[in-house]
Parts: C-alpha cells; sequence; structure tokens
C-alpha cells in the first residue's frame, strides 16, 4: 500500500480505541469526542493534539518527524500502529535526565540496568505482532511502560510483566499518574511483578505476546499460553545479537499446534537487554540455556 492511501485509511478511522468516560485533563473536550489527528501535515497534527490531549508541541512536532523516519525505514505498517504512535507521548516514558532525546533513534538507559527501546524497534516490533481491536495482549519486559501504553491504543486488553520489583512499582505508579491526567486508555494495562518466563497463566490464553528482552530460545510456557492462530515476536539468539522472530501458530485437522517462524528484520541482528530470571523472590542471572 502506498502512504498516502495508508494515511487516507488512517484519517478514517475515527475513535477506535479510545474510552468515553470523561474529558482529558488539561482540555475541555470529552474523549469521546476525541477523534482521529490529522495525518496531512506536523502543523495540522500539532495543533489537534494540543487542543485534544494538551501536550507539548515542541514533542508533537518531534513525534511527527519519528513518525515520518518510521516511514523511510519500513518501521511501520498499517493505520492503526499510525495511530497509536502518534496518540503516544514518548516523553512521558523516559527519565528527566533524558526528556530532550525522547525521541531519538536509539535506545535510552531508565535506570536499573534496563533501557527503553528505540522508536524505530518498538513500531517495527508492534506492527509485526498485528495487534487487532479486542485482542489479548501479554507484554513481557514492561520496563518503562511505553510500549504497553502503545499497545493500549491498539486494544483495550494489555498485560505486562516486570520482573524488577523496584522498576514494576515505578511505571505503575506513572500509568496511574497519566490515568489521572486524562490518558485514560492506560486503564487497560495490567500490570505485575514476576518472572516473565512463565507468562500470566491465570489470563491465558492470548491473541498475542511481545518479548522485549533477548534469549536464546522461545520459552516454552509462553509458546503454551499463545493461543492457536496466535502470533508471538520475541528476540532470540545470544546475547547482544539477537534475531526478532515473529511466530505464527496454527491447529491442523488433526488438532496438532504447529508453528511458523520468520524474522521480521530479514536476519539482522538487534541487541537487547537480557531476559533475566527470579530465584528466591530476587533477579538472578538469566533465562539462557533454561
Amino acid at each position: 500500500m502506498r502512504r498516502r492511501d495508508l494515511l487516507a485509511g488512517f484519517v478514517g478511522l475515527g475513535a477506535f480505541g479510545l474510552i468515553p468516560e470523561r474529558g482529558w485533563a488539561n482540555v475541555p473536550l470529552p474523549a469521546d469526542k476525541i477523534a482521529m489527528p490529522p495525518a496531512d501535515t506536523q502543523d495540522h497534527f500539532v495543533k489537534w493534539m494540543q487542543a485534544n490531549r494538551g501536550e507539548d508541541p515542541a514533542f508533537l512536532a518531534q513525534r511527527w518527524d519519528r513518525l515520518q523516519a518510521l516511514f523511510s525505514h519500513k518501521d511501520i505498517w498499517g493505520a492503526k500502529n499510525i495511530r497509536g504512535f502518534l496518540l503516544t507521548p514518548r516523553e512521558k516514558f523516559v527519565t528527566p535526565r533524558n526528556l530532550g532525546q525522547a525521541y531519538v533513534w536509539h535506545y535510552l538507559d531508565i535506570g536499573f540496568g534496563v533501557t527503553i527501546t528505540g522508536p524505530h524497534t518498538v513500531a517495527r516490533m508492534t506492527s509485526a505482532l498485528d495487534v487487532g481491536p479486542g485482542a489479548k495482549v501479554l507484554e513481557i519486559g514492561t520496563g518503562s511502560g511505553y510500549h504497553s501504553a502503545y499497545l493500549s491504543n491498539l486494544t483495550g486488553h494489555v498485560f505486562t510483566i516486570e520482573i524488577i520489583p523496584a522498576l514494576a512499582a515505578r511505571t505503575r505508579r506513572l500509568y496511574d499518574d497519566l490515568i489521572a491526567q486524562g490518558y485514560i486508555e492506560y486503564k487497560s494495562i495490567n500490570t505485575k511483578n514476576a518472572d516473565g518466563y512463565y507468562g500470566w497463566e491465570e489470563f491465558a490464553p492470548f491473541d498475542r505476546i511481545i518479548v522485549t528482552c533477548g534469549i536464546d530460545h522461545v520459552p516454552p510456557p509462553l509458546l503454551k499460553q499463545l493461543k492457536p492462530d496466535g502470533i508471538m515476536v520475541i528476540p532470540v539468539g545470544p546475547p547482544g545479537a539477537q534475531h526478532v522472530l515473529k511466530i505464527l501458530t496454527a491447529r491442523g485437522d488433526d488438532g496438532a499446534i504447529t508453528t511458523a517462524r520468520s524474522d521480521i528484520y530479514g536476519g539482522a541482528p538487534i541487541s537487547f537487554v537480557p531476559f533475566t530470571k527470579m530465584e528466591g523472590g530476587r533477579v538472578s542471572g538469566t533465562h539462557n540455556g533454561d
């Protein structure tokens, strides 16, 4: 699909994903009157978002510019994913020290020895995940909270697990603060502090699973919690050189489940923080080799 055709469809999506509860904290319009942000020019986008979301025009301009770079590198596709990117304020999820770099290409430190993934990788992984309305999505590695915030603009059922207790608590507080400010879509994000290797069996099975940390194999518990005809996106490979795999499951006529794998970067390695494990209530080592 050509870019102008894609954007035409994007403008026509309307208010999909926004919950008609109350107005945004900083603007007079109620949520059910917030439609799709304009996608024709930066100026129209920035002015609309200022009026309807009360966000900073400087960051909005940076968000628009980064979207153009995503197009150039073919890291985002589908109107719903473009909408999700434009409606998610990445600047809310970086540390104060890195605020001026919120929309740079690369990952940024968020403390605790982990990072917020770069916007190009987030966009490509999310586009490959192909999240539809109503899909139940499990994210392994909450981190800063940005990726789940992006996903909450695609579906109202997001489940995310963070292994580091202090980071999990900090991000949960951030979500609650942003909900109070009017980002009511984040009410759909369910958080848990646990070892993500074992998934979230209470709410399984999931339509989609996304893993944001690197491991040398696909965790069997996660594969078991993925529905037939589901999709998992996961970085697999040795430390610092993972391949981001898209795994599709299917149920045959005989009831057997099969999987098909593809590399969303065409074989290019991408570096992710390690998939750590929890032992005795503490984060210790990684799940490589398990």
